[in-house]
């Protein structure tokens, strides 16, 4: 099976959608033998030549300034998408609304490939973020909805998700396909997480807790530091560790120091910056006792699973999405979504360490979640809506105001790309024609009369025999 993934953004940026993408390809490849091929916008010092599959890196224009480091691709470069569709995909699955569908159904005109969306995170909040007049935020919404209706099927990572899609004006039905963890089961030895975590205030017998992910205020981070204000007047000890990046992170430690829980000879609160290491976020996730997650934001809560893989539980707010399928106090806890609410339980569980991480071997148990359970999941849906789009069989999708002019700058690539494919074949004849020519030795063409040879009239007749290769 050959497989188009296309996404908003790719390495040197990493984030959870790319690392969802990454592991789709990598376990296809290694469990089904499938032929992968990657559109993305192209980014300033990308190594696209440095992963066992294609990758078509299309024009991309700076956006990092409004879009939090994430530039906007450019979906009208012929070149590239021809490039994406002469791969021949049988499903094309995108994992961002914007120009990676744009691209999507470009090279669904030129295939009759399906197209495949998943819905990964509440793309309205960062489009109302970057776009900040609500008129220029509501038809950028009702375009990337209408966007997603285009396609053959939705897939989201959450029914929380499918109800935010919902919410925004989508119309149509959407599957939930949980996404898997990268994390190896288990807990890391105790000399590497020594290791990792040196440097650190982190004395033995004193509660850490963790957060990992974007440092940005959307995703309820206030609310941490006031519940960890309230827990240090109580007179309780702890440690905290935000690990991650992001624009609001000046603004949380500068908050941290105001509260007394950054600064001073006792700090409490550290941010370590982002750490991409693998194994040495397994190691923090070891270390740590409680994993804090107080956000409503994110549609999955990928890193409430990675840490459930270390033994790891967490505190999530109730009716969040990151807390579906969680059994309050048998495999994580869930409050309210309040300052109050959380000191209240971290303080409880801060005299309960032992039940506490039984509840972590419990989230362990019972919902991890890995990465060859997931992509072997969505390759049978392939083969599904694969098995339907043969016989004609697909559902009825939305007609959407754009689908008429995708289907004609569709057609322009299309002949832009047989222009382009003739210029070339022209050039190669060109080319075998100099060869040709470059064949003779010094000692034949001494051997031959040269007063004879009528050069010009050679090189006006191949002239004359090129210019009729470009007229065709």
């Amino acid at each position: 099976m050959k497989v188009c993934l296309l996404n908003e953004s790719f390495p040197p940026v990493i984030d959870g959608v790319v690392n969802v993408m990454m592991n789709y390809a990598d376990y296809m490849m290694r469990d089904y033998g499938a032929e992968i091929e990657v559109g993305t916008p192209e980014y300033p010092d990308g190594k696209y030549d440095d992963y066992p599959y294609q990758v078509v890196a299309y024009p991309s224009f700076n956006t990092a300034a409004q879009t939090n480091g994430y530039r906007a691709g450019n979906p009208l470069v012929g070149k590239a998408v021809s490039k994406l569709a002469d791969f021949g995909p049988d499903i094309i699955h995108a994992h961002g609304p914007a120009s990676a569908l744009v691209v999507g159904r470009l090279v669904r005109e030129m295939t009759d490939a399906p197209i495949v969306f998943t819905y990964h995170t509440k793309y309205d909040i960062d489009i109302r973020r970057a776009a900040k007049i609500n008129l220029i935020a509501d038809e950028t919404i009702k375009a990337m909805v209408g966007n997603i209706e285009a396609c053959d099927e939705v897939w989201t990572v959450s029914d929380g998700a499918g109800q935010s899609l919902k919410a925004l004006g989508f119309q149509g039905d959407y599957r939930v396909m949980n996404n898997g963890v990268d994390f190896a089961k288990g807990r890391v030895d105790k000399e590497t997480v020594d290791k990792v975590t040196a440097g650190y205030d982190l004395p033995e017998g004193v509660p850490m807790f963790l957060y990992v992910g974007r440092i940005i205020n959307y995703k309820n981070l206030p609310l941490i530091l006031d519940a960890l204000k309230i827990l240090a007047d109580s007179g309780q000890d702890f440690r905290m560790i935000f690990v991650g990046k992001g624009p609001d992170k000046e603004i949380l430690e500068q908050k941290a120091v105001e509260l007394g829980l950054m600064g001073g000879n006792a700090p409490k609160v550290f941010f370590t910056g982002p750490i991409y290491d693998r194994d040495a976020l397994r190691a923090w996730n070891t270390r740590a006792d409680l994993f804090l997650f107080p956000s409503t934001f994110d549609t999955n809560g990928l890193v409430v699973r990675e840490a459930a893989a270390c033994g790891l539980a967490s505190v999530l707010i109730k009716d969040s999405c990151a807390a579906e399928g969680i059994t309050d106090d048998r495999n994580g806890f869930i409050i309210e979504e309040s300052a109050e609410a959380m000191a209240e339980i971290l303080k409880r569980l801060c005299g309960e360490l032992d039940h506490v991480h039984d509840v972590g071997q419990h989230a362990m148990d019972e919902i991890y979640l890995s990465w060859s359970e997931c992509v072997a999941k969505a390759y049978e849906r392939y083969q599904y809506i694969l098995a339907r789009n043969k016989i004609g069989a697909m559902p009825h999708r939305k007609e959407q105001m754009t689908d008429n002019m995708v289907k004609i700058v569709a057609k322009a690539m299309e002949e832009e790309n047989k222009v382009r494919r003739n210029v070339q074949e022209a050039f190669r004849t060109m080319r075998g024609r100099a060869l040709t020519m470059m064949e003779y030795t010094k000692a034949e063409l001494k051997a031959m009369d040269t007063q004879k040879l009528r050069w010009d009239d050679i090189a006006e007749d191949l002239w004359a025999e090129t210019e009729e290769l470009f007229k065709k």
